[in-house]
């Protein structure tokens, strides 16, 4: 696989996707953001999409999760001038700003008061205690009624700051990753193929035990975080192929520190937990796209007698000569964060990562790694952001 840090083998130019027109930071390229869940830590990709606003870069195609669901119906279902002021008005909406979110919490835990009070009241504009759920495990509930928590404050907070119309307009691709609770399979609605409502939102973002299933048709889906937490496979699995450039916007962070404590045992289990497979499925398609360019390379050695043989022209249609980008963001760690930061709603914390997904992002576009060419060979590369305060873009 294809890292940002290889120095590339050819300088050969890439055929490039004309659909799009060039952006001086981007190319001719599409322009991909992939929103991984993670609760309040969905605020990091608030700050992502501010920088890409600001350098004027739309994405051509939003893909969410959980809170990246809630943040992609955000971001898709306003116009672009208003977007900002939408996902300012949606996080003001579910932070804590009273006394809980001011008094300071036992040593280590600085948002104890606010996970406290989410936990037992809730959280404004996102969910209620479901009082009956709270009874006991083996209470019965409705099946659309199994979760400690109800959604309908979600659903009327983002009535008011979405427009459905525009959800499904094409100027934008949706796709929401959900996962059906009878099948267990992951289902990714797409507005490319089917209309999208303000009920796929909720169900990608129905995380259990918290939230109860959401019903779409005949069927009840849960967050699709629960399956995978970091939906890229759905841009390497799309067709036709495109060259691309995907801002994959992380919440958790894969590696980390040795836990030294019970309490960091489980903060350092919940990051593996959720960061999910992304590395596996970049790896595993980096070998894919790989081979697709090989088959291309090799098609060109073909005599034109051969070439137009059914099955040899069936073969060759499996190369491509497309070439997409990771660009992998991933939010860095507030001082005394724990297991719980995933609740850590206070509004003061809510900035710190608003602010570091705006600041990340500009270091990103500003690096441009994704400008330098690469191998003829290779179909994916992978590059991670360079925080180190002098440095120069790194090669592709």
């Amino acid at each position: 696989m294809a890292t940002s840090k290889r120095k590339p083998l050819s300088t050969a130019t890439r055929k490039t996707d004309s659909a799009r027109a060039a952006h001086p930071r981007i190319g001719q390229r599409q322009v991909v953001l992939v929103l991984q869940g993670g609760g309040a830590l969905g605020a990091y990709q608030a700050g992502v999409y501010e920088a890409l606003h600001e350098a004027g870069i739309e994405p051509d195609w939003v893909i969410g999760t959980s809170i990246g669901a809630i943040n992609a119906a955000l971001i898709v279902g306003n116009r672009p001038e208003d977007r900002l002021k939408r996902l300012r008005e949606f996080w003001h909406t579910v932070a804590h700003k009273g006394l809980a979110a001011l008094w300071p919490g036992p040593p280590g835990s600085p948002t104890f008061w606010t996970t406290l009070q989410s936990v037992s009241q809730g959280l404004p504009g996102f969910f209620t205690p479901n009082r009956r759920a709270w009874l006991g495990q083996s209470v019965p509930l409705d099946e659309d009624d199994t979760g400690y928590y109800h959604t309908t404050a979600l659903r009327d907070t983002l009535e008011a700051l979405t427009n459905p119309d525009l959800l499904n307009s094409g100027a934008q691709r949706l796709t929401l990753g959900a996962v059906n609770v009878h099948t267990g399979a992951m289902r990714y609605f797409d507005s490319r193929a089917e209309p999208i409502a303000l009920q796929h939102v909720l169900a990608s973002g129905a995380l259990p035990p918290a939230f109860p299933p959401v019903r779409i048709g005949d069927d009840l889906f849960w967050d699709g975080g629960i399956y995978s937490n970091t939906p890229v496979e759905a841009v390497f699995d799309d067709k036709p192929r495109r060259n691309s450039l995907i801002f994959s916007v992380q919440l958790w962070r894969p590696q980390g520190e040795a836990p030294q404590s019970m309490r960091q045992v489980s903060g350092r289990q919940k990051d593996i937990t959720f960061a999910s497979r992304v590395d596996s499925h970049v790896q595993r398609q980096a070998q894919i796209h790989r081979l697709r360019h090989i088959v291309r390379e090799l098609a060109r050695e073909l005599p034109a007698r051969t070439l137009a043989r059914a099955d040899i022209a069936e073969m060759v249609d499996h190369g491509c000569g497309t070439v997409m980008h990771v660009m992998r963001l991933i939010v860095p760690p507030l001082p005394d964060e724990d297991h719980t930061k995933d609740m850590d709603f206070n509004s003061a914390r809510i900035a710190a990562r608003w602010s570091a997904g705006l600041e990340d992002a500009r270091r990103a576009i500003a690096q441009g790694v994704w400008l330098a060419p690469v191998e003829d060979t290779e179909g994916l590369v992978l590059h991670d952001l360079d925080r180190t305060p002098t440095s120069q873009a790194l090669q592709g």
